[in-house]
């Protein structure tokens, strides 16, 4: 199988990359449209802000490459963010794919510290993205803003509020955690991905 991980301003691809091998899957990191658009399964992963991204994406033409893609795409974190319609983070429109928008999390709702890090469960959890995947699963979150409930939200978290831990729209899917750090469960949403 042909795996590719797209290469952008936006780290954590190592991490992506020691987790498939754990799993027996090898990928190309590349931001070369052919070798994108020629691979089996497609991996959209970001740590960053959003504005940056999208700038370098645009700049390449990867905006337009990714919302082309045919087959399946697995957005991470920022990843997950830049899918959807807008984030407010440097009022940044992003690529679409997503109706949902993203929002900074409001500390003053709360007692709790922004950005979120660390374990929290995910619920309500639908598409083949987690199947034998236990309900209330525990997995590693890193991040200051989050996808709001809608249409595509296919697994739900609460943190200041409930909002998007998954998003699925045709041959996309998306998750706001960090599978390649979510121990059993990531490991298990990685292969249903390769999968599909």
């Amino acid at each position: 199988m042909n795996l590719a991980i797209i290469k952008y301003n936006a780290g954590n691809i190592q991490s992506v990359l020691y987790a498939l091998e754990r799993i027996g899957a090898e990928a190309i990191v590349t931001d070369d449209a052919a070798e994108i658009r020629a691979a089996d399964k497609v991996i959209f992963p970001g740590v960053g802000e959003a504005s940056t991204a999208m700038g370098y994406l645009r700049d390449r033409g990867l905006d337009v490459l990714i919302r082309g893609l045919r087959q399946p795409v697995l957005g991470i974190c920022l990843g997950l963010q830049l899918m959807c319609s807008y984030s407010e983070e440097n009022d940044t429109q992003c690529l679409g794919i997503f109706d949902e928008k993203v929002k900074k999390f409001d500390p003053a709702a709360g007692t709790l510290k922004v950005p979120q890090i660390g374990w929290n469960n995910i619920y309500d959890l639908r598409t083949p993205l987690f199947a034998g995947v236990a309900e209330n699963s525990y997995c590693y979150f890193v991040h200051g803003y989050y996808a709001s409930l809608g249409d595509h939200t296919v697994a739900t978290t609460d943190y200041v509020q409930p909002y998007s831990a998954g998003l699925h729209r045709d041959n996309f899917y998306g998750v706001q955690f960090h599978p390649e750090k979510s121990a059993q469960a990531g490991e298990k949403i990685l292969k249903n991905f390769i999968s599909l």
